[in-house]
């Protein structure tokens, strides 16, 4: 697969807690020139980020993250304060404890909420596949695509694990046909990334595919 195919289909991300503006300004300057899909930023920069890109450059950012416990009531704020900053989509994460709880109908409440907000802006679902069973991922497929979500999303990449090739074949067995999938988290070379695509995903999320067509070492998300 051609490299512009990948990189076309990369939410660039960078999502350190220690990520400084020059940080940023750095994965901006490189997805614009590697014309990435996204770039996938904390909230605290999107507006700057907008302001310095303008419409080269899709800017993405996370609500709820990385745990996913908020209240409804304060991811809607923070997707709302997203957009009104310049956010074109939003990666949000799920309540888990409500997943464990088996309170699907929340969780699908909660997604219709975030995603009223967004209104037209892509909405994607972080489900953290690394911390849920195989009956709870399947359950997830069914919720996001009952919500009306554009993306169910694998991971955050801060906790146990990142994408796997076993949960996007599942995710592509189990969600509606409007329903595309972001695989993120520990895409670690471009063979990686052909395989998720090839798989079916539509996006991925990472920062060491930019990293390694710059000879850099691919660490990180």
């Amino acid at each position: 697969m051609d490299k512009k195919n990948i990189f076309g289909k990369v939410d660039h991300t960078l999502l350190g807690i220690t990520a400084t503006w020059n940080d940023i300004k750095t994965i901006c300057d490189d997805a614009m020139h590697y014309q990435t899909a996204s770039v996938c930023i904390p909230p605290s920069y999107v507006k700057q980020a907008k302001e310095y890109m303008g419409d080269k450059m899709a800017v993405c950012t996370v609500i709820g993250f990385p745990n996913g416990y908020n209240t409804t009531a304060v991811k809607a704020f923070e997707t709302k304060d997203a957009i009104d900053n310049g956010a074109d989509e939003i990666d949000m994460v799920i309540n888990l404890g409500l997943v464990k709880d088996k309170r699907y109908d929340l969780i699908e409440q909660e997604i219709k909420t975030i995603k009223e907000v967004c209104k037209d802006k892509i909405l994607k679902v972080i489900i953290e596949t690394c911390v849920l069973t195989e009956e709870e991922k399947v359950m997830m497929c069914k919720v996001v695509t009952s919500s009306g979500a554009d993306y169910i999303k694998t991971s955050t990449g801060f906790s146990t694990a990142g994408a796997t090739f076993d949960d996007i074949a599942l995710f592509a067995k189990n969600i509606g046909k409007d329903v595309k999938m972001k695989a993120a988290g520990g895409i670690s070379s471009f063979d990686d990334a052909e395989k998720f695509i090839e798989l079916g995903a539509s996006r991925l999320g990472t920062s060491r595919i930019v990293k390694l067509a710059k000879n850099e070492i691919g660490t990180g998300y």
